[in-house]
């Protein structure tokens, strides 16, 4: 299937993917990062080796992002990725004409290795996968298992191990009554900006066993108790458990391939909302958590799954849609976005456990996962677990954490031991896990589009042009690589 996708050297996006080129920009990345913190430093140069050594079985991932007539696809990109010593915050924005034109970012840090990934290459678990293999080949190098001598077993291996990018929303469409998504606004919330391209990073480190147990005698599961937690603590603290006019609703991600039988490394996964609006003061968390519970067994079922799949790719096959070009199709595309984007409060990502093989498994430490925010998406939450190790990860763009501090307040009150660390704008006490960037000035709301507008009634008076000069000889920006992005070489 992989060869066929290939041939001419290029493919369509998936389904899913068309959305996120259309929608992508400096203020909204669209990139999540997952990474693995080893017991040893990483080494560079060992690293750089290893990537090289992947890169003929994850060939679909080594592309470019083009611009076509009516959509956007993607086309091989032949080039070498380069790893980089971490230097900016996570998850900023990928521009497809820069970085190598690659739609990833390898990056390490002390003992940490980095995998960004824009979200039209691939999913969670296609990251997952991507960054499982990278650690591999670094371990192997790193220990000396690796070996130049090539067998016919290594060849049949390798070609097993190739990824398949099969665009399963297609392969699983019926046609059905479709399901459309709800656009009803959900509660907003508000705060303190951080200034553009800074987040953020707080990590919970909990015990699997112990959250087990807790979620045993609730007689639910751990998706369903954090997404209640994750509610009931927003209630809590930004409306101080009072009245609600509008419902707080969490996205929750679905991985599809296990409910439909696929392998593939695109996108395949589906969204539902879990929420609730509150009008009782008086209600209890174990009430808020029934709840959630009968609203996650309704939604997350297989013929409700396919009908909003029938809805995606329904609206992809209409030869009217199809005919649009792209320059039309783009500005229609992201006022949708934006209107489905008002129906949910926040994200809830649960990618689940994450293994490794045995003899691997002493090299490693922990896996986390996090996911890019903006100013519309303030905030968000990932959750992975290595062994009896969860990490739930809050990403920002917030100054301070009051969700955060909430929502690790509830799981001690209910006998969870939550250790935290993030990076330098966090609450936590350690917070040398990233690199400080630089001194970060807290924006008041409305401050930046208040700035905004005096600008315009300035004019152009050279100040920016200075200011960009200043940023090129002061080495903050790069000439040759900016060239590129604009002149698209």
């Amino acid at each position: 299937m992989g060869e066929r996708m290939w041939k001419g050297r290029w493919r369509r996006l998936d389904n899913t993917a068309k959305i996120f080129p259309v929608i992508a920009n400096e203020q909204m990345s669209q990139v999540f990062r997952l990474s693995v913190t080893l017991k040893e430093t990483v080494d560079p140069e060992l690293l750089q080796q290893a990537v090289e050594r992947i890169l003929p079985s994850v060939r679909n991932f080594r592309v470019k992002l083009r611009r076509g007539l009516f959509w956007y696809y993607f086309e091989e990109n032949t080039r070498i990725p380069q790893v980089q010593r971490e230097n900016t915050y996570p998850c900023r924005y990928l521009d497809p004409h820069g970085s190598q034109k690659f739609l990833f970012r390898i990056s390490y840090y002390e003992k940490r290795i980095n995998l960004e990934m824009f979200h039209a290459l691939t999913d969670g678990l296609g990251a997952v996968n991507f960054l499982k293999r990278l650690t591999k080949q670094y371990l192997q190098l790193k220990n000396g298992a690796w070996t130049e001598y090539w067998t016919a077993e290594d060849e049949k291996t390798a070609g097993d191990m190739v990824f398949h990018t099969e665009d399963s929303y297609l392969a699983n469409y019926r046609e059905m009554e479709p399901r459309s998504y709800s656009s009803r606004p959900a509660y907003r919330l508000e705060g303190d900006y951080l200034p553009l391209g800074t987040a953020q990073v707080l990590h919970g480190y909990i015990s699997v066993s112990s959250l087990k147990q807790l979620c045993r005698r609730h007689e639910v599961s751990i998706t369903k108790y954090l997404a209640a937690a994750l509610i009931w603590s927003i209630w809590k603290e930004y409306r101080d458990g009072g009245i609600c006019r509008l419902p707080i609703v969490l996205n929750l991600p679905i991985n599809l391939r296990a409910i439909f039988g696929s392998d593939t490394m695109s996108n395949f996964f589906a969204v539902t909302m879990i929420g609730y609006l509150f009008r009782n003061p008086e209600l209890s968390f174990e009430t808020l958590l029934s709840a959630v519970s009968r609203q996650m067994d309704k939604r997350i079922d297989k013929k409700r799954l396919e009908e909003s799949i029938s809805y995606n790719v329904s609206n992809e096959k209409k030869w009217y849609l199809r005919s649009i070009p792209l320059f039309i199709k783009a500005p229609v595309l992201r006022m949708i976005f934006r209107m489905k984007d008002r129906a949910y409060t926040m994200t809830l990502s649960n990618i689940g456990p994450i293994s490794m093989e045995p003899e691997y498994e002493k090299d490693i430490e922990r896996f986390h996962l996090m996911i890019g925010v903006s100013r519309s998406q303030p905030v968000k939450c990932a959750v992975c677990a290595w062994k009896d190790e969860m990490v739930i990860t809050f990403t920002s763009v917030f100054a301070d954490s009051r969700l955060q501090r909430r929502f690790f307040g509830k799981l001690k009150e209910d006998g969870i031991f939550v250790r935290l660390e993030g990076n330098d704008l966090c609450g936590a006490k350690k917070r040398d896990m990233y690199p400080r960037i630089r001194r970060i000035l807290v924006l008041r709301r409305g401050g930046e589009e208040k700035a905004a507008r005096l600008a315009k009634q300035v004019g152009h008076t050279g100040g920016s042009a200075a200011k960009g000069l200043f940023a090129y000889v002061s080495g903050r920006k790069n000439l040759k690589e900016e060239c590129r992005r604009r002149l698209h070489i």
